[in-house]
């Protein structure tokens, strides 16, 4: 099951990758340009910080980590190779991009001083599993900072939160890429996923510490982060 989930949200990301960037910027109103920005402030790289992308589709926060701290060390991975095919054209700094499991990394113990990810999380076969290997390859007193989607609360505003999701994305994505269908998994997907808290709970039982997070875009939206102890 767990490979046939794989491989599903897999054939999903290269379906959407020629339109991934655009879609992300009028789903999000632009608003996650601003995330990716807060989500690489909460890494805390140093000079010479060696950062580990994970799920790194094009790229997006890689180019952000560079932005703010030109002289790190980015390594960008994603298992959909169409993703990072695009990712690599685009302008900016040199990185070094890897194909790449989330649940069985190609990276020896203590490799990286600082582990982001957008929206992986929720799309992962295994999430236990996962933590374990983001764990694994940081350094003591590495940072891990994640954004994701997560369910949002119930409010008045509910009704108009499940019309944006359920109706609006996979319009747009149908019009934009031909691809409704994929377009709906998202969504679904968000639904699916934990609530931020429980997310919140599966780190720091995977052994991270100062977990904590942040709601944003009326609840859909967390940036969660942790930290190895030293």
């Amino acid at each position: 099951m767990n490979t046939n989930r794989a491989r599903y949200v897999q054939d999903v990301f290269e379906r959407i990758a020629p339109r991934y960037d655009l879609m992300n910027r009028l789903m999000t109103g632009g608003q996650d340009r601003t995330w990716r920005r807060e989500v690489i402030r909460r890494a805390r790289l140093f000079s010479g910080a060696s950062l580990l992308d994970l799920g790194a589709g094009t790229g997006d926060l890689g180019r952000e980590a560079l932005r703010q701290a030109p002289d790190c060390q980015v390594t960008l991975a994603d298992f959909s190779t169409g993703m990072m095919r695009i990712g690599q054209k685009l302008p900016g700094p040199a990185q070094h991009w890897s194909a790449a499991d989330a649940l069985n990394l190609p990276f020896p113990d203590q490799t990286f001083d600082a582990l982001v990810s957008g929206f992986l999380l929720r799309n992962v076969a295994d999430l236990e599993k996962v933590l374990a290997e983001q764990m694994r390859v940081l350094k003591p007193g590495g940072h891990m900072v994640a954004l994701d989607t997560t369910r949002p609360v119930h409010s008045l505003l509910t009704p108009f939160i499940w019309t944006h999701m359920h109706v609006v994305i996979p319009t747009l994505g149908w019009l934009l890429t031909g691809q409704r269908d994929a377009y709906r998994y998202l969504p679904n997907s968000t639904e699916r996923f934990l609530w931020a808290e429980d997310l919140a709970g599966r780190m720091a039982a995977a052994g991270f510490c100062k977990v904590g997070f942040r709601r944003l875009n009326l609840g859909t939206i967390a940036i969660h982060w942790g930290e190895k102890s030293e």
